[in-house]
């Protein structure tokens, strides 16, 4: 079996193989983050397609070894979905306000998803990339481009917004 590094030399070199073997254990990760971003399973499953496109474009580009192809991939993946999110067509059609059913009252859990999804992307993106996708403070400093203090105090900050926005009901 080959080893990581060989891979990784060879796909800088140009073998897809080779960046295929690199790109696809990390291609449930970037879909599991397009899908949180954007909300939408075709619109994530197009955005991990283009950014593995455009990884394979710049896989010259990546400096480091191994460890730091992770957080290189996913930045990729989460500034698609930042493109994705500005050029929506339907991002600038008003819709009409249709009124939500009546909360159900036997439901008494927190809808964290919705409450996730209310955050901006730029806020949503640490939370989602630490506590969902299990990465550490480094890997998550280096996705964002920050230093692992910044990526610390992102994810604080976003957690903190994220918590004054859920309502707990208790039910007696």
């Amino acid at each position: 079996m080959e080893q990581r590094p060989q891979v990784l030399v060879r796909a800088v070199e140009g073998d897809p193989d080779a960046f295929s073997r690199l790109i696809e254990p990390l291609l449930d990760q970037a879909y599991r983050l397009a899908a949180v971003m954007l909300a939408d399973r075709s619109a994530a499953e197009d955005a991990v397609q283009e950014a593995s496109i455009k990884a394979w474009r710049k896989v010259r580009q990546l400096r480091g070894d191994v460890g730091s192809l992770r957080p290189w991939f996913l930045s990729i993946v989460a500034n698609e979905c930042r493109m994705a999110r500005r050029t929506r067509w339907w991002s600038v059609i008003k819709l009409a306000v249709v009124a939500s059913p009546a909360p159900d009252p036997q439901e008494s859990h927190t809808d964290l998803r919705a409450a996730l999804l209310r955050l901006p992307p730029d806020e949503r993106l640490p939370l989602v990339l630490h506590f969902y996708l299990d990465l550490p403070l480094e890997e998550l400093a280096k996705t964002l481009r920050v230093s692992p203090a910044a990526a610390k105090s992102r994810v604080y900050r976003a957690a903190k917004r994220l918590r004054a926005d859920l309502t707990i009901e208790e039910v007696f």
